[in-house]
């Protein structure tokens, strides 16, 4: 759990930052970039970092959650930076790095605890958003030539 509260916590407060730094010129990107920051590499690395402790019976190793990490954050660093540089193949990169990710925390949590259902559905319901969104996002990126 560490890991990811460490980072998500980190992620909300610079995602604080990079809306300061914008707000003299806000834009479609700056604006989207925040939003992703916060909302997807802070907020969600909580609630899986979280839920992944809570809801495993058996904690996954050190090396499963380096792994998850890992992939978790530097594919925020792909979106993110595919995204203002207008690389589109690196959305890409950082789009499935996201799966692997989510996949592992899924893995984690298999045969979890039901003894807190809010929590467990919470859990479900975030990786059901990032997976459904992903793909979403990747259109989008692709439309748009990423950066506008």
């Amino acid at each position: 759990m560490t890991p990811f509260v460490i980072i998500g916590g980190i992620s909300i407060v610079l995602g604080g930052a990079i809306s300061a730094v914008t707000a003299l010129s806000p834009s479609y990107t700056a604006s989207w970039a925040v939003a992703y920051v916060v909302l997807v590499a802070g907020v969600a690395q909580l609630v899986l970092g979280i839920g992944q402790a809570r809801l495993a019976t058996e904690q996954p190793s050190a090396r499963v959650i380096a792994i998850e990490a890992v992939a978790f954050n530097l594919a925020h660093v792909a979106v993110v930076l595919g995204t203002v540089l207008a690389l589109t193949p690196v959305v890409f990169a950082g789009a499935a790095l996201l799966v692997i990710a989510l996949i592992l925390f899924v893995w984690g949590v298999r045969g979890g605890r039901t003894d807190s259902r809010v929590m467990l559905y919470g859990f479900r319901i975030m990786i059901a958003i990032l997976i459904v969104t992903a793909p979403i996002g990747l259109v989008i990126a692709s439309v748009k030539g990423v950066s506008t």
